[in-house]
């Protein structure tokens, strides 16, 4: 039995606005999750929320990031937060928030010790500046947490690479374009798209890295949960829909097995946004199957 600490990390930095003058609505996901009874679900032992700093468009001339300063401002903070709920034995979900929260959790695990990192995503977010078309860290932090870009968001504390490339899987992504798989296809990650994780089978993916896991013997490992990663027709809510993805019957069956082996430490859920979801459809109905897979915590 795991106690669960929720860490709010409501920050839309690394996204491009939706609209001139607008800011991306997922730093209200918090709230709103809790509106909807995800709190009431998993009974979580503490609640504790980092603020992040404002919003802007502005790009940062030295790294090529917009609120590159900004972001890592904030991941510190919730790095301090992260490190100290892992070390104090909690299993900590932090909730977003974009992708670039990744960074925050990453830097606070380096501080602790060698970890694993399970990326579930619909996107690799492996890119960096020159391959971006948004300047935005919620698509480059893959990238950002394996030590590739600018060293302000990189080398944060001089703690660089925050995760080896060879102790990361990324599992999920279904954009197939040629140059934008060819990075994450020429570095040291595990990386299992959509098509190959059904043919080579779910259990077999998930039971792969586990025994990685322990065969590397990390000290632990933590799990990023992407929300665009589930079928476009389950899961709309999000700002770069693509067709096909994960059903519930296979985002159960990837999530409950890593979430509780006793070397899971954490995990971060991203970009579900309530301004495209403003009846609360989706998210019910995401809250009702992620829940299923947390409450096994506390069995």
């Amino acid at each position: 039995m795991k106690k669960i600490m929720v860490i709010e990390a409501p920050s839309n930095l690394g996204l491009i606005e939706p609209f001139p003058g607008g800011e991306p609505g997922v730093k209200k996901l918090p709230a709103w999750l809790k509106k909807h009874g995800l709190y009431k679900c998993l009974h979580p032992y503490k609640i504790k929320k980092i603020n992040p700093p404002p919003y802007t468009m502005m790009v940062d001339i030295e790294s090529g990031v917009r609120n590159a300063d900004s972001i890592v401002d904030f991941s510190g903070a919730l790095s301090v937060a992260v490190q100290r709920a892992s070390m104090q034995g909690y299993f900590t979900l932090v909730v977003g928030g974009d992708c670039s929260i990744l960074i925050g959790c990453a830097l606070a695990l380096k501080k602790i010790g060698k970890f694993g990192l399970f990326f579930l995503d619909g996107h690799t977010d492996y890119m960096w500046p020159e391959l971006s078309q948004t300047a935005g860290a919620a698509g480059m932090e893959l990238a950002i947490v394996c030590g590739i870009g600018s060293d302000k968001l990189t080398n944060i504390s001089d703690l660089k690479p925050y995760f080896e490339e060879k102790y990361v899987w990324c599992v999920g992504n279904r954009d197939d374009t040629d140059w934008y798989v060819h990075a994450i296809k020429n570095s040291g990650i595990h990386y299992v798209d959509l098509h190959n994780l059904r043919k080579a089978g779910i259990n077999n993916c998930v039971t792969d890295f586990l025994q990685f896991v322990r065969e590397e013997e990390l000290v632990g490992f933590w799990v990023h949960v992407d929300v665009d990663v589930l079928n476009d027709n389950l899961m709309p809510a999000v700002d770069s829909r693509q067709p096909d993805g994960l059903l519930y019957e296979e985002f159960y069956e990837i999530l409950h097995p890593l979430v509780t082996h006793e070397k899971a430490i954490g995990l971060n859920l991203t970009i579900l946004d309530p301004d495209r979801d403003t009846c609360g459809v989706h998210t019910k109905t995401f809250i009702n199957q992620f829940c299923s897979v947390l409450k096994s915590l506390h069995q």
